[in-house]
């Protein structure tokens, strides 16, 4: 038996000042999350933008369809009541980031990797008070720990809001240093994307595309620039 799925009952969906920020009402009703509790959003935009998702449905509710909508359920209900966890979580890729492991050869792709991913480890070093250094091979070597704890500090400050979206950031790329680069708009999301592929688009050049494999990539850097969206509105 198919499972039972909600249909639409309002007729209007408004963003609504509330105390601490900004709720949805459906025709007078606030929205809760799927834990039940309030849905309250941080900024006027997010608000709106849910809003807009809900107006947008026509007959059954289609979650899929409203990505602000589950990116801030996914804020309330999991990663605030975690929020330290899912912190120490996205810290750790700092000590083993994308952008330090470094190819030996061919001298190509060695020259690609670094002209992608040097200037993001100077801007991380500038702006973040972050130096990671970058070394050959696959080889775990941890990184200095003043840096890491400077990239910890900025991460574990991020609100609830901001960091369900830096987690999917730093996860879709592999790189904590992508992930601040995209949140504080170093470059626009869909360069530091690139900039997180350029092992895959050398291997693509050498052995040809695979079609289910670039489909999982389009749904991935969608959801990347979706989490890039949603952090700009929190």
């Amino acid at each position: 038996m198919s499972a039972w799925k909600q249909k639409r009952f309002w007729q209007q969906a408004d963003a609504v000042p509330v105390d601490g920020g900004f709720a949805v009402h459906l025709d007078g009703r606030a929205i809760k999350t799927p834990a039940k509790a309030a849905l309250v959003l941080p900024t006027k935009p997010m608000a709106e933008a849910i809003a807009a998702e809900w107006d947008a449905q026509d007959g059954v509710v289609d979650p899929l369809s409203m990505p602000v909508t589950r990116s801030a359920n996914a804020a309330i209900d999991k990663v605030g009541p975690q929020h330290r966890e899912v912190a120490d979580l996205l810290v750790a890729y700092g000590d083993s980031d994308l952008l330090c492991y470094r190819a030996e050869a061919p001298q190509e792709l060695v020259d690609r990797q670094q002209a992608a991913w040097d200037p993001a480890l100077d801007w991380a070093a500038a702006t973040l008070g972050a130096r990671l250094s970058p070394r050959v091979g696959v080889i775990h070597a941890a990184q200095p720990p003043e840096a890491l704890a400077a990239l910890s500090a900025r991460v574990h400050e991020k609100t609830a809001f901001q960091l369900a979206a830096f987690h999917d950031l730093v996860s879709l790329s592999g790189s904590l240093v992508l992930g601040f680069a995209a949140a504080l708009g170093w470059r626009d999301a869909d360069d530091l994307w690139d900039r997180s592929r350029v092992d895959e688009r050398w291997q693509q050049e050498k052995w040809g595309k695979d079609e289910d494999e670039e489909a999982l990539v389009h749904v991935r850097k969608a959801a990347f620039l979706h989490a890039k969206q949603f952090h700009d509105m929190c």
